[in-house]
Order: structure tokens, then sequence, then C-alpha cells
């Protein structure tokens, strides 16, 4: 069964590493952290939340654990970026995809990317792939090599 479009770009821009990263889709939706562990049956910490913040006009993603929550104030402080939650129109613009289904890769503009240091605790991770359908497993150590993003804590 063929991918989705946004899915198969995420696969496309897997496909470039010499790695195993197969997308896959679920009939349960992923668009959460919680569905997509309950989906994949993994722990929800081991899901890669893609949360895409602004700095001025600039797109910034996080990728966050699925059990963990973003201080903004703290990060911005860290990062001395002044950074906001975007909307819906700002995340779909700069990505490519709509919230529930961004991925930590394939992006319609290139961005900075900040991994938090909790992901890297367990051995493998799974990300969002284009769609609230769709995800991907992968090493958390695979995470830095396919995203370019520098490791950080987030709370």
């Amino acid at each position: 069964m063929p991918l989705p479009e946004a899915s198969q770009k995420v696969q496309d821009y897997l496909d470039r590493f010499a790695l195993d990263l197969n997308v896959r889709q679920f009939p349960a939706s992923t668009r959460t952290a919680e569905e997509a562990a309950q989906a994949v049956g993994c722990d929800v910490g081991q899901i890669a939340k893609s949360l895409i913040f602004r700095s001025g006009d600039k797109p910034l993603l996080f990728l966050v654990s699925g059990k963990n929550r973003l201080d903004v104030k703290k990060v911005s402080k860290e990062l001395a970026l002044p950074i906001k939650k975007a909307d819906a129109h700002f995340v779909r613009e700069t990505s490519g995809y709509a919230i529930g289904g961004v991925p930590p890769v394939a992006h319609n503009v290139e961005m900075e990317v900040y991994i938090d240091a909790d992901l890297l605790v367990y051995e493998e991770v799974w990300a969002a792939a284009g769609t609230p359908h769709a995800v991907f497993r992968l090493k958390s150590s695979e995470l830095q090599l396919i995203t370019n993003g520098k490791v950080i804590t987030v709370n």
C-alpha cells in the first residue's frame, strides 16, 4: 500500500541515510504522544514530539520526549533567544505538515533542531512521519544524525 504524499516525503528523506528507517502507517491515530505510544506499544517517553516554536520569523524545532513539557522560559533563557509557540498556520507553512503529523525531518524550510536529552535515555524512539497515522522507529542515537540537532534539557 503506497504511503500518503506527506509520509512519502519523509521516507524519501530517511532513505538518504544508510539506516533501516521505515515509515509505518497505523489505523489508530498517532496524533498525540499517548496515542502514538498506544499504537506502537511503547512507553510514552519514547515518542519524540515535534514541537515548532518561533523566534521572530525563524522556526525552531524541539524534539521532546512524550513524557515531558518544554519549559519555554527556561529554554528561552538557556538559548538566549526569545521563543514562543507557533500557531497552526506557521507550523504548516514552515514544516509542510499539520500539527499532529510533523516529523523531525523533511521540512519546507531549514530550521534549527533541539533534542530533549531525555529521549537519549531510550534505545529506540518513535517520531511522526507526516500524517496523524504515520510514524517511524529509530535508535535515539540516530536523532542527531538525521536532524543535525543539538541536545538540550527542556524542563
